[in-house]
C-alpha cells in the first residue's frame, strides 16, 4: 500500500479529506499517513462491521492525546477494550438506554426550553447554538445529579461546549477546551469524593451517584478523577446536541416547507427529522482504532498498529445507501428500517456490545423534542452568515443561527 502523509490535506479539507481521497482512488478504501502513522480509511456498512470487530480493530491506545485532553478525558471508557470496556460501558447503558430515564431527561429539556423562551423574547436576538446549549445544560445537570446554581448555568454551558468545540483543532479553541475540562474535572472529582464520604448528597441512582459507586472489572472503585471524566462523558455529549439543534434551525431556514409538519408534533416525522439532521449535517468526520495484528481488508494487507478510520461523513452521504444523499429529505426515514452499520453519525453496531455511542437514544430523543419546540417558535431570521464550512471540525453554522424571537405558537 502506498501511504502519503495527509496531515495538511486533512487540515485543508476537513470532512472532505477521506471522501475526496476515496473518490480519487475509485474505491471505498484508501491508504494514507497521518502524523507519520499508517492509516487505512474505509467506508460502508461492511467496513463499519469490520471496524467494530475487536478481533480486527481496538480502541485502546488509539485515541490521540489531544482528543483525550479535550473531548473524552483521560482514562475514559472510549479508550478501553475487552472486559474492561464492557464492564465500564454497562454503566452507561444502564444510565442512557433506559426508556424512563430518557423520558425524564426529555421532559427536563423541554421544560427548560419553555422557561427560556420569555427571556429570549426580552433580549431580542439570540444565538441558537448558545441558547440550546444552556437549555440542555440546565436539564442534564439536574437529571444527572450535578448541582448547578441558576447563575452558574451559562458558565457551565460554555465549558461543556468548549470541550466539544476544541477537540479537533489547534490554537485558542483547543486551549479553551483543555482549561474547561480541567475546571470541570476538578469540580466533579470533588463532588464524587463528597458522595462517597457523605458530605455531598445527590439523588440516589442519579448519574453522579451511580458512577461514584461503580466498581470496575478489577472490583475497585474508580479514582475520583476517572469518575469525574465519566460523569462528563454523560453530560458533555448531551450538551453537544445543541449543535444538532442549531443545524435544525439552519435546515428550517433553508427548507421552511418542513416547519408545519415538524411543529405539529407528529412523532414519526420528528424522529425522521432527527435522523436526517444527524445524517445530512457534519459532526464527527471519522472514528477509528488500531489493528492489534496484521489483517486484511478490501484486498489490502493492513499491518499491525495501523490506524483504521471509518469515514462517518462519507458513509452518511453514500449514494448507494441513501440515494440523492446531498438532498435534505427527512421523509427518507419514514417507515425505513435502519441497519446497525448504515447510519453512523455516532458509530455503528450494537451499543450494548461494541463501541457505538450508548447515548444515541438520548441524542435522538432530546433532538426530536427540541426540534418540535424550535419549529413552533415565532421568530425572524435576520441577515447573517449561515454557511457551514467543511474545514471546521466540528462544523457549525458560522453565525450559530441568530434568531429574533417573538414568542411561541
Amino acid at each position: 500500500m502506498r501511504r502519503l502523509e495527509n496531515g495538511l490535506l486533512l487540515i485543508a479539507k476537513g470532512y472532505g479529506w477521506l471522501p475526496d481521497a476515496r473518490r480519487a482512488r475509485g474505491r471505498r478504501t484508501v491508504a494514507a499517513r497521518l502524523g507519520g502513522l499508517p492509516v487505512l480509511g474505509i467506508e460502508g456498512p461492511e467496513a463499519a462491521r469490520f471496524l467494530y470487530d475487536e478481533d480486527h480493530v481496538r480502541r485502546s491506545h488509539a485515541v490521540p492525546e489531544p482528543v483525550q485532553g479535550t473531548l473524552f478525558g483521560k482514562g475514559a471508557v472510549h479508550t478501553l477494550d475487552g472486559p474492561a470496556h464492557r464492564t465500564r460501558k454497562a454503566v452507561f447503558i444502564g444510565l442512557l438506554m433506559d426508556d424512563a430515564r430518557v423520558a425524564a431527561l426529555v421532559d427536563g429539556a423541554t421544560a427548560a426550553w419553555d422557561a427560556a423562551v420569555p427571556r429570549w423574547v426580552q433580549r431580542g436576538e439570540v444565538v441558537l447554538v448558545d441558547e440550546a446549549a444552556e437549555v440542555i445544560t440546565r436539564a442534564v445537570c439536574a437529571w444527572a445529579g450535578v448541582p448547578l446554581a441558576d447563575d452558574d448555568a451559562p458558565a457551565m454551558a460554555r465549558d461543556l461546549t468548549a470541550m466539544v468545540d476544541g477537540f479537533a483543532t489547534a490554537g485558542p479553541r483547543h486551549w479553551r477546551a483543555r482549561r474547561a475540562r480541567g475546571r470541570r474535572e476538578a469540580q466533579l472529582a470533588g463532588l464524587v469524593q463528597g458522595v462517597r464520604d457523605g458530605t455531598a448528597p445527590v439523588p440516589p441512582g442519579s448519574v453522579v451517584d451511580t458512577i461514584a459507586r461503580h466498581r470496575d472489572a478489577d472490583g475497585e472503585l474508580l479514582d475520583p478523577h476517572t469518575a469525574a471524566v465519566e460523569v462528563l462523558n454523560v453530560v458533555r455529549p448531551t450538551v453537544a446536541v445543541a449543535w444538532f439543534v442549531a443545524f435544525s434551525g439552519h435546515a428550517l431556514t433553508r427548507w421552511p416547507q418542513h416547519r408545519e409538519r415538524l411543529a405539529s408534533g407528529d412523532a414519526a416525522f420528528a424522529l425522521a427529522w432527527a435522523h436526517e439532521i444527524r445524517r445530512f449535517y457534519p459532526f464527527a468526520p471519522f472514528i477509528g482504532g488500531r489493528t492489534p495484528r496484521a489483517v486484511e481488508w478490501d484486498g489490502e494487507r493492513v499491518p499491525a498498529g495501523t490506524m483504521v478510520l471509518l469515514d462517518l461523513y462519507g458513509q452518511d452521504h453514500d449514494a448507494d445507501l441513501w440515494g440523492d444523499p446531498y438532498a435534505f429529505r427527512p421523509e427518507r426515514f419514514l417507515d425505513r428500517e435502519i441497519g446497525p452499520f448504515e447510519l453512523v453519525p455516532q458509530g455503528g453496531g450494537d451499543p450494548r456490545t461494541g463501541h457505538r455511542c450508548p447515548g444515541e437514544q438520548v441524542t435522538v430523543a432530546v433532538l426530536s423534542a427540541l426540534a418540535v419546540r424550535l419549529a413552533r417558535l415565532r421568530a425572524d431570521v435576520p441577515e447573517q452568515d449561515l454557511s457551514v464550512s467543511l474545514r471546521r471540525i466540528p462544523a457549525r453554522p458560522a453565525s450559530g443561527v441568530v434568531l429574533r424571537v417573538h414568542g411561541t405558537d
